[in-house]
């Protein structure tokens, strides 16, 4: 007994507070708590960018912030289905040449008369898994659910003002089926809103379709990782971004010509093939992951967001057609953390903050990723990927000269 006290008392557990903590005393004491633990002193991550109650909902046992740095890149034309006009995108970033990559690219498509973004698809879905005694059981129930699809809409848009539930598909494996309902979600991320839906919707099925057990989640709906299935089944926004570039303008800008985007193009995918990869990109989680952070998106998606298709293709007057496909973007622009801090801030630089702007986002990543691929590629075929590092990542050097001539400026 002794021995089990003595554990205890020296692993305690966090404070908790009869206000849950989110008030300014509280962060402030669970963070003294820290310090006293630790013998360090956590002077920066006490300089707050907001009120400490607006973290309510977006973390447990807040002690403070966290501070990354934020650039900004542009400007970006795009003639989209939502997002129009020039833009310029924070991202958030510790890895130095990021920024300065994604703005030669977003430069150099401006200066091409600008990137075309459509969004082909926009819902979001979660598969939970029905058990049953037999594969007979399972086959009955998966022939007939459809026949049930008003009563499982009403049963799961009944938790949600916002969200409504588009389909729903059946697959049996064995004795279970996993049943995908797909969801539009409107400008939220949405994957609380609709789990909250499915899981009434799965204890309405347990008491009248069968079943005898069921999983909330089967991995099916390819959540937070990435899958060959979101290719073929959307999950959150399927979005599409194009642009021409002439040969003039890849040789004045970038030292490169189309022809060398072809034959890198066709050399990596070569590479992905060898090493397996879920599609085919440069770096898409780059400039993904620094723009989730800029703007209060959830950054575990990135593994499914990341999954899609970078082409460059030669066309028929000796240009080069420049594309990304990205078939599983869940962002938001309402909820989670799209109105806590510099978040908020960064959606307003875009004009993304609120309802009826998640499309837009959409768009504008698409767009950003574009302008990634293009830089990185062109990094690439010059021989200056390294150079640009050292130049602007490595070394921290104060005015680091730049590898590039003053045209590209």
């Amino acid at each position: 007994m002794q021995n089990a006290l003595r554990h205890t008392s020296e692993h305690e557990l966090i404070p908790r507070f009869a206000t849950q903590g989110y008030d300014s005393e509280s962060v402030a004491l669970r963070r003294q708590w820290l310090e006293q633990k630790t013998g360090k002193r956590l002077e920066c991550m006490a300089e707050l960018g907001a009120d400490t109650d607006q973290m309510r909902g977006n973390v447990e046992n807040p002690i403070g912030t966290a501070h990354v740095p934020l650039g900004l890149a542009g400007p970006l034309l795009i003639h989209g289905g939502h997002a129009k006009g020039v833009f310029y995108v924070p991202l958030a970033t510790t890895e130095g040449a990021l920024v300065r990559s994604y703005e030669r690219g977003m430069a150099v498509l401006t200066r091409a008369g600008g990137v075309d973004t459509r969004i082909q698809l926009d819902a979001n879905c979660i598969a939970p898994v029905f058990c049953f005694e037999d594969v007979i059981e399972a086959h009955e129930f998966a022939s007939s659910l459809q026949d049930h699809f008003a009563e499982i809409r009403r049963e799961a848009e009944s938790t949600t003002h916002h969200g409504k539930l588009l389909r729903i598909e059946a697959y049996v494996q064995g004795r279970n089926v996993t049943v995908k309902f797909h969801y539009y979600t409107a400008d939220a991320h949405g994957m609380n809103m609709i789990a909250k839906a499915t899981e009434q919707t799965c204890r309405w099925i347990l008491l009248n379709l069968g079943a005898k057990d069921y999983y909330l989640y089967s991995g099916f709906e390819s959540e937070k990782h990435a899958s060959g299935n979101l290719f073929v089944s959307c999950k959150g926004k399927k979005v599409t971004a194009g642009a021409r570039l002439s040969a003039n303008i890849l040789k004045f800008y970038l030292r490169a010509t189309p022809a060398q985007f072809v034959r890198l193009w066709r050399q990596t995918v070569l590479g992905h093939i060898q090493a397996h990869s879920v599609g085919y990109n440069g770096h898409f989680a780059n400039g993904l992951a620094a723009v989730f952070i800029a703007c209060g998106q959830d950054v575990g998606n990135l593994p499914n967001c990341a999954v899609g298709i970078t082409n460059f293709e030669a066309t028929g007057s000796g240009d080069l057609y420049a594309s990304v496909t990205l078939p599983s973007l869940t962002v938001g622009t309402v909820g989670g953390g799209t109105g806590y801090g510099s978040a908020k801030e960064c959606l307003q630089v875009l004009g993304c903050s609120g309802a009826d702007r998640a499309a837009k986002l959409a768009e504008i990543i698409a767009a950003t990723l574009l302008a990634g691929e293009i830089s990185i590629g062109a990094a690439i075929i010059s021989r200056e990927f390294v150079a640009a590092h050292e130049a602007y990542g490595r070394n921290r050097p104060e005015s680091p000269v730049s590898i590039f001539s003053s045209r590209d400026e």
